[in-house]
């Protein structure tokens, strides 16, 4: 047993179904040298060389192509924006065109306002000046006429005027107001209902008659001499068909008489020249030449009203 282990074992048949043996193979030396790396593939070096050269040749052409086409880009970049520069300077241009026609016309505009302007100040200037002129001139022909009426102004009449300025009174027996009363209080509260016109001249005397406006509603009211007073289209004094706005109270009475516009300004006009002359009596007026003038316009008041001129509002 033990000289059988000795033996060296045969190789194995080719008949045993191995592999036959693995002929060598020549391996190309490699140097560990890392500047000697060239010489690992002396083939591959060359084939390397070969098509560095071919692709050598082919480069400038390629590079150039390149070129042309950046250059062609950059020539329709270019001319893409020039034209639209163009075009934007050719709207900028309109619209200032635009904008110097309009600055134009308001330039015009404005240079006919001002003309406009400067004409209507002179006419303006030359309207107020002639209208003071105007005025200057009326106010010295009213100084003149009043001057000219003072002189022809009754010396009687302002004499008896200058005695009762002395002792004011309300005594119509005085020389100054019984001139008054015959002249002008009677004429002028001398109406047709001749009953109703003496307690109306008592109260306007007395300073106890009210005048107010006509309400909607209707009082009570009394007849005097067959005249219905209660109708506000018929006048209590003249007895004539009128509109009747205002009425009448004497003192503390109830009744109330519908009047026309026409009686009652008559009835307005004596009751200013008793209300003045109450304020002489009282002191409130002191000056005698504008006193006296005053009087006189109540007394053309009185006048007119008797004669049946009066305000549209009465």
């Amino acid at each position: 047993m033990d000289s059988a282990r000795l033996q060296p074992a045969s190789p194995p048949q080719p008949d045993q179904g191995l592999p036959p043996p693995l002929a060598a193979v020549p391996v190309p030396w490699k140097s560990t040298d890392p500047c000697q790396s060239h010489r690992e593939f002396p083939g591959a070096l060359v084939e390397t060389s070969a098509g560095e050269e071919a692709q050598g040749q082919e480069g400038p052409a390629a590079a150039q192509l390149d070129v042309l086409r950046l250059r062609s880009s950059s020539m329709e970049i270019r001319e893409k924006g020039s034209e639209f520069l163009k075009e934007e300077l050719h709207r900028a241009q309109k619209e200032l065109k635009l904008k110097d026609e309009e600055c134009e016309r308001l330039s015009k505009v404005r240079e006919q306002l001002e003309q406009e302007l400067e004409e209507l100040t002179a006419s303006l200037f030359e309207e107020a000046h002639k209208m003071v002129r105007e005025a200057n001139m009326k106010q010295a022909a009213s100084e003149k006429q009043l001057k000219e009426a003072r002189g022809k102004v009754d010396t009687v009449l302002f004499a008896e005027f200058r005695a009762w300025r002395e002792s004011p009174t309300l005594d119509k027996t005085c020389p100054f107001l019984e001139r008054v009363y015959r002249e002008d209080v009677g004429p002028c509260l001398d109406f047709t209902m001749q009953e109703l016109s003496v307690l109306v001249r008592a109260a306007v005397e007395d300073n106890t008659l009210t005048i107010e406006p006509v309400a909607s509603q209707t009082l009570p009211a009394v007849k005097v001499a067959e005249v219905d007073c209660s109708s506000t289209n018929t006048c209590a004094l003249s007895g004539l068909t009128r509109t009747c706005r205002h009425r009448i109270r004497l003192g503390d009475s109830k009744s109330h008489y519908y009047i026309s516009p026409s009686s009652r300004a008559r009835i307005t006009a004596v009751c200013n020249f008793f209300t003045y002359i109450r304020y002489i009596q009282q002191g409130l007026v002191r000056q005698d030449e504008p006193m006296f003038w005053e009087i006189m316009r109540l007394r053309k008041e009185m006048s007119l009203a008797k004669l049946g001129f009066f305000p549209q509002e009465a």
